[in-house]
């Protein structure tokens, strides 16, 4: 198969807000009945009838009739003669294109529950994978292992090889969204060198193209990365560049979770617009942040650096999430250096005295060589969650490093190692390390898209809290651009460090 997508439904699928209109910008006018014709009295599927439709476009609404035939929007407009199977009444409610979830991580609740009822009943009709890691071309070995339990599958052996198996099995699995993926970079690299910190023989780089290659065969989108992740920090620019021109050979574009966000996040913007540059290929930052107090100035450095790409004729954007906080593993507080080997040989690291010692030291301390996340958050800023297969975590679900530190009469680094030898890495933390007044600049600015993240699994999460007084973000956006603007969006209460 070589679609450049894989979607079940129509990209312009439809979401009917269960909302009032009241928080929204007033709607023009009724359109005037238009005269009969074979569009307002044909016979459809459904016909959502006298709602707001937010086309998209960032203007304001229209109140007018929608028809839907065959999964596509067939007519628009007066269509009080047609007729259909199923009417739905949205007088007072709004109707817009579904929205789009840029980096979603269902990949493997979907396979246990494809109903996606946190993200469908919030409007979101495409989820989108491959932020670094894809689920293919998968390698052999601990690797896959690896994968199996990060997706919940135990033991259960994965019954695909490739990104393209992998869409077709969600897709026969049925799924309520429509889905899409970018092939990671990271799992192209640990396919020919695992978890290794060196770069690739030559034949080794001729076989990751070719793995590339046949993923954008089989309908990938383009490529993924995510720098400040090993293996994945252990990639050069010039490793990228040669992924990023197989991907020009298909139109593809590079996203990228870039090598820094702080303290480095001006040459990681340098090393995103040389990819794209020499690579021949557009290209995304992804939920580009501000990260560590030290680091909140460089905002309109960053800007002034994109739009200077942009005047040059590239095509680069960014996204990025209203809140000041990032979610991802604790075990990312870690240098990269002690993930040399993979998870397994970053455990044994940390449970060597001398090691250990060395590591506690660098968390305490700035770096320019990797992104320290734990010293941009500080102790009282990172948050640990729950690991749902450990019971005994719960405990600690909601506190800070500080907290949990001080309750166990040891440093705040000793703290964070010993919680992630406790849990196998798996913990989680939200790290506190962005600005409100910076997402009140970003928000206001055209580069590219909102970004909510969240995984698809259960009925909750919420809506993206743009008109939220407490936000502080009530009057930088209209509700029509927050609403169903062509830039993506999704729902929850935190976004993806």
């Amino acid at each position: 198969m070589k679609t450049r997508q894989f979607l079940k439904l129509s990209l312009f699928s439809l979401l009917l807000t269960l909302a009032a209109c009241s928080e929204r910008p007033a709607p023009t006018a009724e359109p005037e009945a238009a005269p009969a014709t074979e569009a307002n009295s044909a016979h459809y599927d459904t016909i959502i009838r006298g709602g707001t439709i937010y086309d998209g476009s960032g203007q304001p609404g229209v109140i007018a009739d929608l028809a839907i035939k065959d999964d596509r929007i067939a007519a628009i407009g007066d269509l009080s003669a047609a007729t259909a199977g199923h009417d739905i009444d949205a007088v007072g409610q709004a109707v817009a294109p579904g929205f789009i979830n840029m980096l979603s991580w269902a990949v493997g609740s979907l396979i246990k529950d494809g109903r996606a009822m946190s993200d469908i009943k919030q409007g979101v009709t495409l989820e989108v994978f491959g932020e670094g890691f894809s689920m293919g071309p998968l390698p052999e070995g601990v690797a896959r292992d690896e994968l199996a339990q990060f997706m919940g599958q135990g033991d259960e052996p994965i019954p695909w090889n490739t990104l393209g198996e992998y869409l077709q099995y969600l897709e026969s699995k049925g799924v309520s969204p429509n889905v899409a993926s970018f092939v990671g970079a990271t799992t192209v690299r640990m396919h020919q060198i695992g978890y290794e910190d060196r770069p690739p023989t030559a034949e080794e780089m001729e076989n990751m193209k070719d793995l590339v290659r046949q993923a954008m065969e089989e309908g990938a989108m383009g490529l993924g990365s995510s720098l400040i992740y090993p293996p994945a920090f252990f990639a050069t620019t010039e490793e990228l560049v040669e992924l990023g021109k197989v991907v020009g050979e298909y139109g593809g574009r590079y996203i990228s979770h870039m090598r820094s966000e702080g303290n480095r996040l001006e040459e990681s913007s340098e090393e995103l617009i040389t990819i794209a540059r020499e690579g021949g290929i557009g290209a995304e930052i992804y939920h580009l942040k501000m990260a560590g107090k030290q680091n909140w100035h460089k905002l309109s450095t960053v800007i002034k650096m994109v739009e200077a790409a942009q005047a040059e004729g590239l095509d680069i954007t960014a996204d990025m999430y209203t809140y000041i906080a990032g979610g991802t593993a604790l075990a990312a507080s870690i240098p990269p250096w002690a993930s040399d080997g993979g998870p397994e040989a970053q455990l044994e690291r940390l449970r060597n005295p001398e090691l250990r010692a060395k590591i506690a030291a660098e968390m305490r301390v700035d770096s320019d060589d990797w992104e320290n996340l734990y010293y941009g958050s500080g102790p009282e800023g990172v948050i640990v969650g729950a690991v749902p297969s450990m019971p005994e975590t719960m405990a600690n679900e909601g506190k800070s490093i500080a907290e949990i530190a001080r309750e166990r009469g040891v440093a705040p680094e000793q703290a964070a190692i010993d919680l992630v030898l406790e849990t196998n890495g798996q913990i989680g933390a939200m790290y506190f390390l962005m600005t409100e007044e910076n997402v009140r600049e970003q928000i206001k600015i055209p580069l590219g898209q909102l970004w909510f993240r969240r995984r698809s699994a259960g009925a909750r999460g919420r809506f993206p809290q743009i008109q939220d007084p407490s936000a502080g973000l009530r009057h930088l956006c209209s509700s029509a651009w927050a609403l169903c603007t062509g830039r993506t969006i999704d729902f929850s209460g935190s976004g993806s460090a």
